[in-house]
Formats: structure tokens, C-alpha cells, sequence
């Protein structure tokens, strides 16, 4: 069963996630916020699923599914730091590092989902972009 949901879920991930599917942002920060918004948010067992296999066996299209499914908030957190006088590419991306080394360090066996997690290492890096 297991075997089952994984390759519904890399099935449905890999339709979204292919480059013809996804709107291709063209310089603007207001075209790579709607097309990260194209990009569906997963379900608790569809994240879990994605972090157990990325834990069990280091699969990186696990990897990249649970990323991609939780830029657009990076880039909610990044507006919420607007003031600060960075430009919000900036803060995007420094959100965008902060989330790949909070999905490295996730353990999907703890119980919360992984934005809940990722949020202190989104924040963290902002934080050292703006006053260092």
C-alpha cells in the first residue's frame, strides 16, 4: 500500500512540477509568486510520506516535491519583512535556502508538519541577511 500512495504521489507531483506545467517566471517578483501558487500544497500524509521516503532512502525527488510545495510560503513570510530596506528577491531567496536546510534537518517521525518546522529556518536567515 505504501508503494501504492508513493507513486500516486510522485505521479501527481511530476505532472505539476514538470516545466511545461509550471508558469515560467519572466523577471518579476509578481510573476514567481503566481507561479509558485500553481504548485498545490500537500496533505499531512502526502508531507509525511515525502519526508519519510527522503529520510529512508535520500530520495531527492521527494525532496524537491516537499520544497516546491512550500514556496509560496517563503514567500508569504518574505513579505512580511518588506520593511527592512532588502529587496524581496533577496529576502525570497535567502527564504527559499532557509527551507531546504529545514526539510534537510526534518524528522517526520516528531509529529508537526514541516512548514511548522521550517519557519524558524526561513526566519533565521532572513534575520542574518538583514543585520550582518
Amino acid at each position: 500500500m505504501n508503494k501504492a500512495i508513493n507513486k500516486a504521489i510522485n505521479k501527481d507531483m511530476s505532472k505539476v512540477l514538470e516545466p511545461a506545467n509550471l508558469l515560467v517566471p519572466q523577471g518579476s517578483i509578481e510573476s514567481y509568486v503566481s507561479a509558485i501558487h500553481a504548485i498545490p500544497v500537500l496533505s499531512a500524509e502526502d508531507e509525511r510520506t515525502l519526508a519519510v521516503q527522503y529520510k529512508e532512502s535520500g530520495d531527492l525527488d521527494a525532496v524537491r516535491g516537499l520544497i516546491m510545495s512550500h514556496l509560496r510560503f517563503v514567500a508569504h513570510i518574505a513579505r512580511s519583512y518588506s520593511g527592512y530596506g532588502l529587496p524581496q528577491a533577496d529576502l525570497i531567496q535567502e527564504g527559499n535556502v532557509g527551507l531546504m536546510k529545514a526539510v534537510k534537518r526534518f524528522d517526520p517521525e516528531v509529529g508537526v508538519r514541516l512548514i511548522s518546522f521550517a519557519v524558524h529556518w526561513i526566519r533565521k536567515l532572513k534575520f542574518m541577511n538583514l543585520y550582518w
